[in-house]
């Protein structure tokens, strides 16, 4: 069994700012040991679920966070960023049997996270799939989905891990922070990891087919920027038309072309 595991930080237990996730600032080193625990944690699971090859992004910020020697020898660590669309889920290919979304967070426009976000927190508002605002999960899923891989867990904050749930039931979630206005009440650092340890074991023991979320047969991208000379800058590019100061929208039947406009707009 083969298992990819996508790496996030704002939805790990105990990130609160963003300080703690840039590792320009002298609070990331703390979480850059958390996110590997938490990353270790979902790997230690899936080996004793009999998973032979692990794959793990570091998919958060410089891509350069997690501690290499803090994961199991089976694992394969994919540092940086290649330039590649699928981005957070950089080499994921239909050799995969399953996916793990770890340390994820609640979307652009939601009360769950004091970072809850969707790409780029600078740029963007919001992104809308079909017209209903999208986190990274689905964006991600989509991803998943386009090399018929299952998404059969996500950790993260509660939010996303609920929104998970509503998205396919049989997807495991290990929730380890929820936030409360500019705060989060989170797990200590070993509960989270015990947490998602016992969830990615138990992930891997249902039926992973389950777990497939199936493509629309259409697609309409919409990506509302705080600046509108952003929005005007994005029109031009192949497809893309402004409907609004600060938005536009593509509309396509191949969920790899919103991928690509994602790597070039934003």
């Amino acid at each position: 069994m083969k298992i990819y595991i996508s790496c996030d930080m704002e939805g790990l237990a105990g990130v609160t700012s963003s300080d703690e996730t840039n590792r320009t600032h002298a609070d990331h080193a703390f979480f850059a040991r958390q996110m590997t625990r938490e990353a270790a944690a979902a790997c230690r699971g899936a080996l004793e679920a009999g998973a032979e090859e692990i794959w793990v992004k570091d998919a958060h910020g410089s891509g350069r966070n997690l501690i290499p020697d803090g994961l199991p020898k089976e694992v394969r660590l994919i540092r940086g960023w290649s330039g590649h669309p699928y981005s957070m889920m950089q080499e994921l290919n239909q050799s995969f049997d399953a996916v793990f979304m770890v340390g994820y967070h609640s979307m652009a426009q939601s009360a769950e996270n004091p970072l809850a976000h969707t790409n780029n927190m600078r740029a963007l508002w919001s992104i809308s799939l079909n017209g209903a605002n999208a986190s990274e999960f689905i964006l991600n899923s989509c991803t998943a989905s386009l090399e018929k891989v299952p998404v059969v867990l996500v950790t993260g904050d509660e939010g996303i891990c609920t929104q998970a749930s509503k998205f396919n039931l049989h997807i495991t979630t290990a929730p380890v922070t929820r936030g409360v206005g500019m705060s989060t009440i989170s797990l200590q650092p070993e509960a989270s990891a015990e947490l998602i340890e016992q969830a990615a074991y138990d992930s891997l023991k249902g039926s992973l087919e389950d777990c497939y979320l199936p493509l629309p047969a259409t697609f309409e991208l919409k990506l509302a920027y705080k600046h509108h000379a952003d929005a005007y800058r994005a029109s031009f590019y192949p497809g893309m038309r402004q409907i609004g100061p600060h938005e536009v929208v593509l509309e396509t039947r191949e969920y790899f072309d919103v991928l690509r406009a994602l790597r070039f707009v934003v």
